[in-house]
């Protein structure tokens, strides 16, 4: 249900940028739908052959099959572009570059990342913010229509301009990541990564092969954010970029720091923390914090053998744990 929300989201955002709409640049204005406009499944599918891909077509390969590992890479990018939308002092939104584009990744055998990319309302000098949303397996379109980025979606399902977009200071990038998540995809199943080795090292390929696209951004100083279960990919991607800057790894990162929001990191540690929180802030009793507090030995229990075994267990441990959380919510919301 929520990828085929998060596919009527995407829908309706390509329909905008591929059809007449016409507004005033400010954050009330509306993009309005034009009433002849093509269905947005035919729209998705311009952009997506447009960027000389076709992800329907890929057909899923056996992890026995014997694929060639195609170190090259290559990005295909396409400008997003909004008609007659302009700013009644300086610029139109077409002068802002935005883009859309999937990367092909290097030491895969068939992965692609899709990315969104909004320059800066302010300069080109801005900082490069990369948002990473968590889950794992969440896509970054919730961030960008939903949070932080240029664009909301309004009641009436147009799009509003966001006056605390993090576009108006700084030139930011969505990733879908890791590979399979929202329209990022393989057609193999190798290409799925299962630690934050492998997801930061996919992150760092596809920064190089952005900044070989893009040079005039290379020089930018570059943060690295996202919240949730980003809480573990943005400290293993920041040491990447850190240590392919020591070794000379193709194009230096201007790496200033990174922040993580509301971040999943060490849940052994966190979860015990949640009823400290609760009690402390006045939305649990002492009495409550005690029986709350009961359950956390069986959810550090949980916690380690998702740590020694996985697969089944951390689901486990997921449901376990959740209890104490849930708990808290449950007295808070009375």
């Amino acid at each position: 249900m929520k990828k085929n929300l998060l596919l009527c989201f995407f829908s309706f955002f390509l329909l905008i940028n591929f059809t007449s709409a016409t507004s005033k640049f400010s954050h009330r204005s509306h993009l309005q739908l034009p009433s002849n406009s093509n269905s947005p499944r035919s729209q998705a599918e311009k952009l997506i052959r447009s960027l000389n891909l076709f992800p329907k077509d890929a057909q899923p390969q056996s992890i026995n099959e014997s694929v060639t590992v195609d170190d090259t890479s290559k990005i295909f990018e396409k400008p997003l572009k909004f008609p007659n939308l302009i700013d009644n002092t300086s610029f139109t939104v077409e002068d802002l570059g935005h883009r859309a584009g999937y990367y092909k990744l290097a030491h895969s055998h068939a992965a692609r990342l899709f990315y969104f990319f909004f320059e800066s309302r302010t300069s080109k000098k801005d900082p490069i913010v990369i948002w990473l949303t968590g889950g794992p397996g969440c896509s970054s379109e919730l961030a960008l229509f939903y949070e932080n980025g240029p664009f909301q979606i309004g009641d009436d399902l147009s799009l509003v301009w966001n006056e605390y977009g993090w576009d108006q200071a700084s030139n930011l990038l969505y990733v879908d990541q890791p590979t399979g998540t929202g329209f990022s995809y393989s057609s193999d199943s190798r290409d799925l990564r299962h630690n934050e080795e492998g997801v930061s090292n996919d992150l760092y390929d596809f920064l190089q092969a952005f900044f070989a696209e893009h040079p005039e951004f290379a020089e930018n100083d570059f943060f690295i954010t996202g919240e949730s279960y980003a809480g573990h990919y943005i400290p293993a991607f920041a040491a990447r970029v850190h240590k392919g800057n020591k070794a000379k790894e193709g194009i230096h990162i201007n790496l200033k720091g990174f922040a993580i929001g509301n971040g999943l990191t060490d849940p052994a540690i966190q979860y015990k923390a949640y009823t400290d929180f609760a009690l402390d802030n006045g939305l649990i009793k002492e009495s409550q914090y005690k029986t709350i507090n009961k359950l956390l030995p069986a959810c550090e229990l949980a916690i380690k053998l998702c740590g020694t075994n996985g697969k089944i267990t951390c689901l486990a441990s997921y449901l376990v744990c959740n209890v104490v959380f849930s708990s808290i919510l449950g007295i808070a919301v009375l």
